[in-house]
């Protein structure tokens, strides 16, 4: 073989590597739990996300009952605001001081200050409220459908929606966000399983399997996982669920 036809011959056999990898569907990865740690079995967690000094903010649901805490990685709790008794709460995202809150049914959104909590405005939707994520320039909302919202980050208003979907079928039951740079990680609703969204493409690159998380929470089919949250500066993430006793320190991998 002369070398002008073993340059050929690589050449092709790249393409069809590239072809057959692009065809592969999405990696699929497993939550790794790295610790084990204390959470408040009362909290019907709605929203996980990691503050700048490393506490972690949780929205909890149910009508009555619905709140927004501050706490430490360790389980002491620093700051709490009861929502309106009429309010079922739903997911949260920091931008930049401030911290927007879902409601499920209501259209409301509630923007508090980031360290009081404090609320310092409201904004309403369309349809249901159910997590949140935010990227540079936009928030990312979802309703528990296949679509996801792009939505300016200082009025919540709605700039357009697509589709999230996984070897070209649309993604049901999109939950709780967190965005990690390009990509939006979303629970699929009452299932362990994470999908990792292009967040430009709304393309699913990567399902992560998160069942070996045990779930300790008492005997209820609304216990499930539920709670996502980006620990910065690192690969790892905090899981966590409804009226769970535990929160797990995780890889995927």
């Amino acid at each position: 073989m002369g070398h002008r036809e073993a340059l050929s011959t690589l050449t092709i056999a790249a393409a069809l590597l590239s072809s057959c990898s692009a065809d592969a569907g999405p990696e699929h990865l497993t939550a790794e739990v790295v610790e084990r740690l204390p959470f408040d079995d009362t909290s019907f967690t709605q929203g996980l996300e990691v503050s700048e000094d490393g506490n972690i903010y949780v929205a909890t649901g149910m009508e009555g009952e619905s709140r927004l805490y501050t706490r430490t990685v360790d389980g002491t709790e620093l700051t709490s605001v009861d929502l309106e008794p009429e309010f079922f709460g739903e997911g949260i995202t920091r931008v930049d001081d401030t911290l927007w809150q879902l409601t499920w049914l209501d259209g409301t959104a509630i923007r508090r200050q980031a360290n009081s909590l404090e609320e310092i405005g409201r904004a309403t939707y369309d349809g249901e409220g159910w997590g949140l994520c935010a990227r540079e320039d936009e928030v990312i909302f979802s309703d528990g459908t296949s679509e996801l919202r792009r939505m300016d980050p200082d009025t919540l208003e709605e700039r357009e929606r697509f589709t999230v979907t996984m070897d070209g079928e649309p993604v049901e039951g999109l939950n709780e966000l967190e965005c990690v740079g390009d990509d939006v990680y979303a629970n699929i609703f009452t299932s362990t399983d994470i999908v990792r969204i292009d967040a430009e493409s709304g393309e699913v690159q990567a399902l992560i399997d998160a069942s070996g998380l045990p779930n300790n929470a008492t005997a209820d089919p609304n216990h499930v996982l539920n709670g996502i949250a980006h620990i910065p500066d690192t690969d790892e993430f905090y899981l966590t669920g409804k009226r769970w006793p535990d929160m797990y320190r995780v890889r995927f991998s």
